[in-house]
């Protein structure tokens, strides 16, 4: 071989070896090739907010505001929170028990006398916690077919206490509206101020919040969208009105995820509350002979991809949103949709975003070829460690995952005894036994890790 036919070659592989690695794209760019594709530029979207160790990554609006006049949402639009409000009434309720005007252990009654308990003892921490065994009103035919008139907070009560309760109080966990009305009205009696005025008289202005209150009471609106869901014959359209003094303690505050991030930099500083106070908070219940509860005093308690999180969601008519903490990663993300769930469902994309902000993504939901006979071993009948039993069954040209009463979904592998639930973030980690045979699997949802052993081949 010539010399002259070595040396560029030679030159050529010193110059490969001396490059620089590629660097990965900043997170921002990251989130934002993430998120941009989750949301129609000619839709209902929501404004996004994720913060790293204090500062935030990425603040942006995706779609629209207003769909007819197609005015962009920007990230310092308010939107409605829905349930994410329980956050703040929690807080209210820990502050006056700091202050001595109640206690959680408190009957109901103490405060409220006229409410009939049926014989039962209901305190306020199985208000906080949803393990009083109230009937949800939300869930009422009658509630219905009032959304749009204005209610006194008594009214509101008067939906549900004379129904029979769901279970004995302290001996179950079944999420209740019905409950946070009540520790609204025990603020007012313990405070001598509106609900309304406490939150922002002992939350919001203290921490800045200038843009959040219970709606209604704002300093100023012009910032606020339409809400919207599906149109009957496709599209969009405004959705009903409804009176914001039915929600109320449960549902009823507007904000921004400006105003979000200044209320988890205010937590995670120990802001109004005792480091104690703040504790009760994130724990979550417990309940006899162990079974199981995730929530705390207005968080779900759990874990994303292994990482310790506090986290709420909300809906309310034409809006959905969803807040979430992973306090060890220093990561707080919020993202705030003005399309109800059914047109804009934005949990793909605020756990999408947490998960990245930490640094442990969720693994790209690309499908790996797999022979037929290869899949047809995982198919059979698990037990969930929780949450009752799975069926996973085999049609011949792939495998489905299934709940009894609920719909299935696609089960695709994505590595060796690795799948991905089509239309979900969720993941399955099969186990093998000595003999190489699937014995059960491992879940990883977006609120935690969760066993099943097989049962049935």
């Amino acid at each position: 071989m010539k010399l002259t036919t070595v040396r560029p070659i030679f030159l050529a592989l010193l110059v490969a070896i001396a490059a620089p690695v590629r660097a990965e794209a900043p997170l921002a760019q990251r989130l934002d090739a993430a998120l941009a594709p989750m949301f129609k530029p000619n839709a209902p979207g929501a404004t996004v907010i994720v913060v790293k160790d204090g500062v935030p990554v990425l603040r942006k609006g995706y779609g629209l505001a207003d769909v007819d006049a197609g005015t962009p949402l920007q990230a310092d639009m308010q939107l409605r929170l829905g349930s994410i409000t329980k956050q703040f009434t929690a807080v209210a309720i820990l502050m006056l028990a700091e202050q001595g005007k109640l206690t959680l252990q408190d009957d109901v009654t103490r405060l409220l006398p006229d409410y009939p308990t049926r014989g039962q003892r209901i305190t306020i921490a199985q208000l906080l916690q949803h393990t009083a065994g109230l009937p949800s009103y939300t869930n009422m035919f009658s509630f219905a077919m009032v959304e749009d008139k204005d209610k006194s907070v008594q009214q509101v009560i008067d939906f549900f206490k004379d129904d029979a309760l769901d279970f004995t109080p302290g001996e179950r966990w079944a999420y209740s509206n019905s409950g946070y009305v009540l520790l609204g009205a025990i603020i007012e009696k313990a405070s001598g101020l509106s609900y309304a005025d406490f939150i922002a008289q002992n939350i919001f202005e203290p921490l800045g919040m200038r843009d959040t209150a219970y709606e209604g009471h704002e300093r100023s609106a012009k910032r606020r969208v339409t809400g919207y869901r599906a149109g009957i014959l496709g599209g969009y359209r405004a959705a009903p009105e409804i009176s914001m003094a039915l929600p109320y303690a449960a549902g009823g505050v507007v904000s921004t995820v400006d105003d979000l991030a200044r209320w988890d930099a205010a937590i995670s500083a120990g802001k109004l509350l005792t480091a104690e106070s703040w504790q009760q908070a994130f724990t979550p219940c417990r309940l006899p002979g162990g079974g199981k509860c995730t929530y705390g005093y207005g968080w779900l308690t759990g874990s994303l991809r292994g990482h310790r999180m506090l986290s709420h969601g909300g809906d309310i008519s034409g809006f959905n949103s969803q807040a979430i903490r992973l306090p060890d990663d220093k990561v707080f993300v919020a993202v705030l949709s003005n399309g109800s769930r059914s047109v804009v469902n934005i949990d793909r994309a605020a756990f999408t975003a947490a998960a990245m902000a930490a640094g442990d993504p969720f693994p790209p939901q690309r499908a790996i070829p797999m022979a037929k006979l290869a899949l047809a071993a995982f198919a059979g009948s698990y037990r969930m460690a929780d949450s009752g039993m799975r069926t996973i069954s085999f049609d011949g040209g792939g495998l489905r995952f299934e709940r009894r009463g609920r719909p299935g979904a696609g089960l695709r592998p994505y590595a060796v005894d690795k799948f991905f639930v089509e239309g979900s973030l969720s993941t399955l980690d099969f186990m093998r036994g000595p003999d190489g045979a699937v014995t059960g699997f491992v879940l990883h949802g977006t609120y935690g890790d969760e066993s099943a052993q097989r049962v049935l081949n």
